[in-house]
């Protein structure tokens, strides 16, 4: 645990060499690799000490953070060759990179808390340092209020369980606590970041605003966060849960269906990647709600598979950006013409979001559509409508992007280069060979 902490820390210094932006990238994928010889059965945490620690659970979310934000510095390539702030830019990644790993590796309560929070420092500094308009400064100021917002009863609500239960580690906190109050006090703020329907203004006008790299950790890993920590908490709510979940299952169901109809009428593709970001986060949030097994397997599945693809489409859509200046779907159309060679791109990624075998995607919406109609068979109207419209609006994004005139007979032929194909690769490559090794999803209950 600490070797790969002190490696982060011993990043730092090269984060401001001259001419290390792909040395830094070597080294993030080589800590990614030598991460994966840690992976064990074990369903109980792996630790040496009392703080830090891995179950499944966290070892997969640590394991998609760092492919993710190796991934960010082999999008961010247009930063290095304009050298507009490059290692500064690398400096704020490593301290993110270092935030969601002792946040996810925590075995702590309020040691989770408190990199869960710290993590929304270098987001900001990401969107409003590196974000494309003026209306940066409003999105970053959106991002940072909504959180704030519910984390100080979360603050509270940690102080309470520890004079409760006389300890704040996860492995102790199993006795169930009937108040309706603490469970919205502790769960509001992972509703706002997974972000469960109208908590979600936040996230269209930041991902819009982001960079590259700040809309794929946000797809990627900051969504994640919210899932994580109710996956985390609910075992404390199983009573209050019977009660009060029916209210916000009503809510993620119903939202997932309108944010669907509003992708479908998206001219941005940003905007309309983010909003489809909400529908699937809906889903997960449905699972984790039902208490089941199933449930929670399935909402570990599909946040692994969301982060993955998301992160792609919106590698997707800024590499249109870089050539046409706009990410308005009136201007990029008929891509298919201009970039043939990133049309298979558009569609491997925009088939998995809908779903599409063998994608890891698939795997977790069967997950979830079982647990959620094992739940109620009321959910099966809201399930028709969200599988449907994930459908719907992934062709929508793919064959308007694709087909059709584009705009001008001003840009000629252009291909993508090597990295945009390895980019475009190491996305879509895990998303659909982990379906093959898809028991060790299911370990860590």
């Amino acid at each position: 645990m600490m070797s790969f902490l002190f490696m982060m820390l011993f990043m730092i210094p090269l984060s401001f060499l001259k001419k290390s932006f792909w040395l830094n990238q070597f080294i993030y994928f080589m800590m990614t690799f030598l991460f994966l010889f840690k992976l064990s059965y074990n369903y109980m945490f792996l630790s040496t000490n009392n703080i830090w620690g891995w179950d499944m659970l966290s070892y997969m979310m640590v394991l998609l953070s760092m492919w993710i934000c190796s991934l960010m510095i082999l999008a961010s390539y247009k930063l290095k060759k304009t050298n507009f702030f490059s290692n500064l830019f690398l400096l704020v990644m490593l301290i993110l990179m270092m935030s969601l790993y002792l946040a996810f590796s925590s075995m702590n309560l309020f040691i989770f808390y408190l990199f869960f929070e710290m993590s929304l420092i270098p987001t900001l500094i990401l969107i409003m340092g590196w974000g494309y308009q003026p209306e940066r400064i409003q999105a970053g100021v959106y991002l940072l209020f909504y959180t704030l917002f519910a984390s100080l009863p979360m603050m509270i609500s940690v102080f309470w369980i520890y004079k409760k239960f006389m300890s704040l580690d996860f492995s102790f906190l199993m006795m169930d606590v009937p108040s309706i109050l603490l469970y919205l006090c502790v769960n509001l703020v992972f509703l706002i970041k997974m972000p469960m329907y109208f908590f979600h203004l936040w996230l269209p006008k930041a991902h819009v605003e982001a960079p590259v790299s700040g809309s794929m950790i946000l797809a990627g890993i900051m969504l994640k966060l919210g899932g994580y920590g109710m996956l985390r908490m609910m075992k404390l709510f199983c009573s209050v849960g019977l009660s009060i979940n029916y209210f916000l299952m009503s809510i993620s169901m119903v939202g997932g269906i309108l944010v669907s109809l509003i992708c479908l009428r998206q001219m941005d593709i940003k905007a309309l990647i983010a909003y489809s970001s909400v529908a699937h986060m809906g889903l997960v949030l449905g699972g984790i709600l039902t208490l089941s097994y199933w449930g929670f397997s399935g909402s570990l599945v599909m946040m692994i598979a969301h982060g993955l693809c998301s992160s792609g489409l919106f590698c997707l859509a800024n590499i249109s950006y870089e050539r046409l200046n706009s990410r308005s779907l009136m201007l990029n159309k008929g891509l298919m013409n201009l970039l043939p060679s990133m049309s298979l791109w558009w569609f491997l990624l925009s088939s998995s979001n809908m779903a599409a075998p063998p994608s890891l995607n698939l795997l977790g919406e069967i997950m979830l559509i079982n647990s959620l109609v094992g739940w109620s068979s009321w959910t099966m109207g809201g399930l028709i409508f969200v599988s449907f419209f994930s459908a719907t609006y992934s062709l929508y994004l793919f064959s308007y992007t694709q087909h059709g005139k584009f705009y001008s007979g001003m840009y000629s032929y252009s291909s993508g280069s090597l990295r945009e194909f390895l980019l475009m690769f190491l996305h879509w490559f895990p998303l659909n060979i982990l379906v093959l090794k898809s028991e060790f999803l299911s370990l860590f209950i």
